[in-house]
């Protein structure tokens, strides 16, 4: 069981440092996977505040502050003020962060496309029924 773990490991450490190289394709140096998922929670869900991410994502609203500031500062997303209450500031993709979203999103399409010329209809369906399995089961 040992070396089947050990083969499982290397291939899943392999499939994740190609897929981390090249979501890195907009040249944004410092972007991390949790910079990513707000980027794109933002850009799904127009007009979205700090605050309704730190619940989506069930973390402490100081440190969704602390990965908003990033992404003000290198352009990702933006912030404004909500013209109907003050005291609410509305986040936003910028096209900056709307390319890294879809440069993402074709990179995981051309993945998926690869994978299902490279499979048949059975070994693609057992493919998705265990990575599933794992992502509903899984604990980190």
């Amino acid at each position: 069981m040992k070396q089947h773990n050990d083969q499982f490991f290397n291939a899943f450490t392999d499939l994740q440092c190609f897929i981390l190289a090249n979501m890195n394709k907009g040249n944004i140096n410092g972007v991390t996977a949790t910079h990513y998922n707000i980027i794109e929670y933002v850009y799904r869900k127009p007009e979205v505040t700090g605050k309704e991410i730190s619940g989506a994502f069930k973390v402490s609203q100081a440190a969704v502050s602390k990965q908003i500031k990033f992404l003000i500062a290198n352009g990702l997303i933006e912030q404004k003020q909500s013209s109907s209450d003050r005291r609410i500031f509305n986040l936003s993709a910028t096209e900056k962060g709307i390319f890294l979203i879809n440069n993402s999103e074709d990179f995981r399409k051309t993945v998926a496309d690869q994978a299902s010329a490279i499979l048949d209809k059975a070994e693609l369906e057992t493919l998705t029924v265990l990575l599933n399995k794992v992502l509903h089961q899984i604990k980190i």
